[in-house]
């Protein structure tokens, strides 16, 4: 999941919406109505069946992950690893026997971290302190080793309130934590990203040299998490680099017995000239209304801390197996699947940007567009983007999800890739999967295949693929 923002005012939306849809699962439910009202038979319970049994007996996700996670690793864009991942994703596209497998190109950023960073404390008091640090995605580097000062804030308030005289020439110190009370953690995530996103600009306006942010994570580890960043082409471009939280507690309490210490940060990183690069798709066409599309969905691209199984190795081939799936159970869809493997969603979403301006200048009529950036825990159902009319069709089909563990149907978030075809596709569908986990591993070294259960990963495809199939078969 990438580099943007959820967008945490739907989780609002998504609580209410929730409550109302367990009362009226019990309603359908009792009354046997559901399947009536969509066309959905008998028939659709034991495809579904189907396509589970198919997942859980034979599924491929988990080993198609292991290949891309072992063989080629992080996936940053604009690097030799992201262009082997292109082609991976071809191969295995082909190798399935879909209708079609094609390349759409897109340029993308080219970031480079460069050497591993480094950060210690210096204290009037004791020896120095070694902090767990890396650089944000799309960062300056430090030209050598920076030494300054540092002053700590909660927020960007806090920071707009300080004098002058308290910011210039040092290092601000974002350290706001997630709130530990939200339920969902994509909320508590949305609502502490600014310091992240915009903490670098909102420094350099002050005077700062630089900005040193808490990682976006509930956990309390060494784990420092990276994340894209902005500048303002008007502002001087400082240094952002994240620490991990228990760096963030170390410093804070220093800062409070030596208000006067100062941090030293060396930073390689820098922004290279863009890349050509692409998206991967992979096509079984309609039986009936060919023309009629469906999408689903993953990011290519990863950070380059580790193999970025969970985001969005997971998305990716989840995505693939959901045309697996339906071939394999011979389920041949009456509209036109795709699996998109978009590039560049982490430090720009270029391939989601590019996918949907090529299908507006086609013309392309797309249904529904689903993405999978959660990672590849257990299911629970799916977000909706789309008209009243059209979320409570979806939530007509829950009965038929409810034995799986994945008929949570609610308004929400659907993802970032998908985002751009608002308008152009009738509703757009997050996978939803159980995210207590996810951002204790989000961003870091720690995002690897051993981290990944493989019938939790397995379920989430065969959740994706039913839906798929629902939508093929009866529209929206």
């Amino acid at each position: 999941m990438g580099g943007f923002l959820l967008s945490f005012l739907s989780c609002h939306m998504r609580t209410s919406l929730r409550r109302l849809t367990v009362g009226a699962l019990v309603l359908l439910g009792a009354a046997g109505t559901a399947t009536a009202q969509t066309g959905a038979t008998k028939i659709d319970s034991l495809a579904i069946r189907k396509i589970y049994d198919e997942a859980l007996a034979r599924g491929q996700s988990y080993e198609n992950l292991r290949e891309l996670t072992g063989t080629i690793g992080g996936r940053l864009s604009g690097s030799p690893e992201a262009e082997k991942a292109v082609q991976w994703g071809k191969i295995t596209l082909e190798k399935m026997g879909v209708d079609r497998v094609y390349l759409q190109e897109v340029m993308v950023p080219h970031w480079v971290r460069g050497a591993k960073e480094k950060a210690t404390v210096k204290g009037n008091k004791g020896k120095g302190l070694t902090l767990n640090v890396c650089a944000l995605g799309g960062s300056v580097g430090t030209n050598g080793k920076l030494r300054a000062q540092v002053v700590e804030v909660r927020s960007m308030q806090e920071l707009a309130a300080l004098p002058d005289e308290k910011v210039k020439g040092k290092f601000v110190f974002f350290n706001r934590p997630m709130n530990p009370l939200y339920v969902e953690t994509g909320r508590a995530y949305g609502e502490a990203g600014d310091q992240r996103r915009s903490g670098a600009i909102e420094a350099a306006k002050r005077g700062a040299v630089g900005a040193l942010v808490r990682s976006l994570t509930l956990a309390h580890d060494d784990f420092p998490h990276t994340g894209t960043m902005a500048y303002d082409n008007q502002v001087t471009k400082v240094p952002g680099a994240a620490l991990s939280t228990n760096s963030a507690d170390e410093l804070s309490q220093l800062l409070k017995a030596d208000a006067g210490l100062t941090v030293e940060l060396e930073m390689a990183c820098q922004t290279l000239p863009e890349v050509k690069s692409y998206n991967v798709v992979g096509e079984i066409k309609g039986s009936k209304y060919p023309d009629e599309i469906i999408t689903v969905g993953g990011h290519l691209d990863s950070w380059d801390l580790a193999q970025g199984a969970h985001d969005d190795g997971t998305g990716c081939v989840q995505s693939i197996e959901v045309l697996r799936l339906l071939k394999a159970t011979g389920l041949r869809p009456e509209r036109t699947v795709r699996a998109v493997l978009f590039m560049n969603e982490e430090n720009g979403t270029r391939g989601g940007n590019k996918y949907a301006e090529l299908a507006k200048a086609a013309n392309e009529k797309h249904i529904a567009a689903m993405e999978s950036d959660g990672g590849g825990f257990t299911p629970r159902g799916f977000n909706v983007e789309a008209p009243e009319a059209t979320v409570r069709r979806l939530q007509q089909w829950q009965p038929l999800f409810h034995s799986y563990g994945s008929a949570d149907f609610s308004a929400g978030h659907a993802g970032t890739d998908i985002g751009p075809l608002k308008g152009q596709a009738k509703a757009l569908i997050g996978y939803e999967c159980d995210s207590q986990r996810y951002f204790d591993i989000h961003h870091t070294a720690a995002d690897t295949f051993d981290k990944v259960n493989r019938r939790e990963l397995e379920l989430g495809g065969a959740s994706m693929a039913s839906l798929v199939y629902l939508i093929s078969k009866y529209g929206l």
